[in-house]
């Protein structure tokens, strides 16, 4: 019999109560006691759906409150030394890597924060140095897989494997020059035996290790790290699985057949063209071969054909005892289950597959290719192959005028009209200081926003009142910044639920969800838009707001608007279609909004890329490719505009000396991007490469309550006055204030205006 698998599950709970419970211990109205208490009866949910559809190998050990690899580190005592000594618990202390903690004479900032591979979750990434001292201060794969145990259910338990865990991390401010965390193998390693050899005692008969760093051209040079540790491993631990996801090992796979290991895992849905490299590498070694072929990104449902060819391949090769079904990858990244959909349409519903239906996919597919004869198995394959074909005759159909546009565009609407310097010049009408302030745009999405919009969707208020009331939100946000002094104004964006669906919400192509959350970190969770036909701009999407907020002050108003590469990647895109084709659609209907933006008076226009470099491929040879397309589209939105008009864009947790010739590309006249929370060391890279633009690295972290000080806020303008041109730089934030309270909002704005203000006093 082939067995199925599923590799990892959200976190969330089927109706968020992760993170009700976290933000409610978080805000002091309830206790660890109750955390503990929801967060297992989310997981008793999680593992008893899962046994319920029939999947072999259910994933324990990998829920987390906030992160995995925050839990391992804190799990194996990798604790940067600023959180010792704080007298907090383990919890507080957890929480306080994660989000910083400013209370009860604690002031201390969180952690770096960067993207899981090239995935929209974002995880925080382990401090280390030669000192560190590691020790299994709790054994959490084991704890849960007891705990599973004890609801009659036996699980596989999930470990971030340690060579990827290594590879992760970043040397702490402690670590002596040229320090390296994988230098750290050795130390780490009996922690893993003590934690695999009390699963083997448990009864836990295989373990997930994930190592997805072997994806990534950097997986290559570890191959000696590999061949030294793994044998250690196995001979303490049960069955090792070793786990690959998001792309393909490549010649890694050669070094991979030589480990001891029970059994390897590859995604086929990102890389299927690695399947007759990984059966040629293990046929002749006894490693059981799991093969990631429902997808754990994409929320289609699993064309169970291809799926199917793939197993039989497999099997032909290798036996039915040593291959399993599997999801490619953890299905985190996906809803919990199409079953909460109400408002979609019964074909809409009929494309789509969620995590949970993913879980029946893997237990069917797994059933078929073992010669099942259970008519339920059967009417499931034909059920399948229906709803495939439906699909197909739909993806026929295309938008005439779209594509003609797309395939009309010319080199020149690449370009600006002018290089930087003449711009620079021109947008002299903005009227800004030396080191003038700013936001990344969005202001706190307080509780009566938030109820103001669901009383709109439930019809408790006219669309006449909602407007009122969005408008008084303008005002009050505008006057806010007057008050404080900020000098390139922002409308603060009450008006949007979330930087993507806006605009989906606002241009054909798009179908959206009720309840089909997925997390992006600790309790942020997102509903990404779902594109299944050619993409156009309806109407005008934010001129009026924008308008509206600019007739309320005479300081420049910023337009506010999501780039086409970061609409694309934080959505679930099509997959009959290149994404090119739909980043350029979306450029398109981009590039209209910008236009009319300017017509409308607006002088300094925002379109933001946080995810430009999150979408990179993992493998170097694939990169010159996507940054082409995804840099032109870019431009092809943004380079419609006159002189005057001062072009903006936001970045998130880049590391710009992989991409750096295409930010330069871009040519934004201002860029802001994230520095606080990786010790300004990005700012390195645009000394070494002379950035001419204007940038605006952020002088504080957004993703934490904690309030920095204007003295603080001034250190870091000291140190990026060390690479950066003093005419060209400008004070905001790491990025937008949506999560934030309004408390903390204005102290820690009121902070950065005076900081810059000293900045012109001392470099006048």
């Amino acid at each position: 019999m082939v067995a199925s698998s599923v590799l990892g599950f959200p976190r969330i709970g089927a109706n968020r109560e992760i993170k009700k419970v976290v933000e409610s211990y978080w805000a002091g109205k309830t206790n660890a006691d109750e955390v503990t208490k929801v967060a297992a009866e989310v997981k008793k949910s999680n593992w008893t759906e899962l046994k319920q559809r029939g999947v072999t190998y259910i994933p324990s050990g990998d829920f987390s409150l906030y992160d995995h690899v925050l839990d391992h580190s804190a799990a194996f005592n990798a604790i940067p030394k600023r959180y010792h000594g704080l007298g907090l618990s383990p919890l507080d202390t957890y929480f306080a890597m994660a989000r910083g903690r400013q209370a009860d004479g604690v002031d201390v900032p969180a952690g770096e924060m960067k993207k899981w591979f090239d995935s929209n979750y974002h995880f925080l990434v382990p401090e280390l140095d030669q000192s560190v001292e590691f020790k299994l201060n709790f054994n959490k794969p084991l704890e849960e897989f007891n705990e599973a145990k004890a609801l009659g259910i036996t699980t596989r338990p999930v470990v971030l494997g340690p060579i990827t865990y290594l590879a992760l991390a970043k040397a702490s401010k402690e670590a002596k020059p040229e320090f390296e965390p994988i230098s750290l193998l050795s130390k780490i390693l009996p922690v893993y035996k003590q934690l695999l050899s009390e699963l083997k005692s448990a009864g836990a008969e295989w373990v997930q290790i994930d190592e997805p760093i072997l994806v990534t051209d950097k997986g290559a040079n570890y191959e000696a790290q590999y061949a030294s540790a793994y044998p250690e491993l196995v001979a303490v631990a049960p069955k090792l699985l070793l786990t690959t996801f998001y792309g393909r090992l490549e010649s890694n796979v050669n070094f991979i057949a030589k480990l001891p290991i029970a059994g390897l895992h590859i995604d086929l849905d990102r890389a299927h063209e690695q399947l007759d490299k990984t059966i040629a590498a293990i046929s002749s070694t006894p490693i059981v071969l799991s093969l990631g072929v429902v997808s754990g990104r994409s929320v289609w449902k699993t064309d169970f054909a291809v799926a199917i060819k793939y197993a039989e391949k497999a099997i032909s090769a290798l036996g039915q005892d040593r291959v399993i079904i599997g999801t490619a990858s953890t299905v985190l990244h996906i809803p919990v289950t199409l079953a909460s959909e109400n408002k979609l349409t019964e074909q809409q519903k009929d494309w789509f597959s969620f995590a949970l239906e993913k879980a029946s996919e893997v237990a069917t597919i797994a059933a078929v290719v073992s010669g099942s004869q259970d008519a339920a198995v059967a009417a499931a394959l034909e059920a399948n192959r229906t709803s495939i074909a439906k699909r197909r005759d739909f993806e026929k159909n295309s938008d005439d005028s779209v594509r003609k546009r797309v395939a009309s565009i010319t080199a020149d609407q690449y370009e600006r009209k002018s290089p930087f310097a003449t711009r620079l010049a021109a947008q002299k009408v903005l009227n800004l200081p030396k080191f003038p302030t700013t936001t990344i745009g969005s202001f706190p999405q307080t509780k009566e926003i938030r109820q103001a919009r669901a009383k709109l969707g439930k019809g408790e208020i006219s669309e006449a009142e909602y407007e009122e009331f969005i408008k008084k939100e303008i005002e009050s946000a505008v006057r806010f910044q007057e008050k404080i002094g900020l000098d390139l104004l922002v409308h603060g964006e009450p008006e949007r639920n979330d930087m993507v669906q806006y605009f989906g919400e606002r241009l054909s192509g798009f179908v959206f969800t009720q309840n089909a959350w997925v997390q992006s970190y600790g309790s942020r969770y997102v509903r990404p838009p779902i594109i299944v036909s050619d993409v156009s701009r309806k109407a005008p999407m934010t001129v009026r707001w924008s308008e509206y907020a600019q007739s309320l002050t005479s300081k420049p108003m910023k337009g506010m608007l999501t780039g086409p590469v970061t609409i694309l990647n934080w959505s679930f895109p099509r997959v009959d279609i290149s994404r090119e084709l739909q980043a350029q659609q979306l450029a398109l209907a981009l590039r209209d909004e910008v236009c009319d933006l300017e017509a409308a008076g607006i002088k300094a226009i925002q379109v933001d890329e946080p995810a430009l470099r999150e979408g990179l491929p993992l493998r170097r040879a694939d990169w010159d490719s996507y940054l082409n397309w995804a840099g032109n589209t870019f431009k092809l939105s943004t380079a419609g505009v006159g002189d005057h008009t001062q072009t903006h864009s936001h970045f998130c947790y880049s590391d710009f000396d992989d991409i750096f010739p295409q930010i330069q590309r871009l040519d934004a006249d201002v860029i802001s991007i994230e520095a606080s929370k990786s010790d300004m060391k990005l700012l390195s890279t645009f000394k070494h490469y002379g950035y001419s633009n204007s940038i605006g690295p952020g002088v504080y972290d957004v993703h934490s309550p904690r309030v920095p000080g204007d003295a603080e806020i001034q250190e870091r303008l000291k140190s990026m006055l060390a690479f950066l041109d003093q005419s060209l730089l400008y004070v905001n934030p790491d990025c937008g204030l949506k999560t934030r309270g309004w408390k903390e909002t204005e102290a820690s704005l009121v902070n950065l205006v005076q900081a810059a203000r000293w900045a012109r006093e001392t470099y006048a």
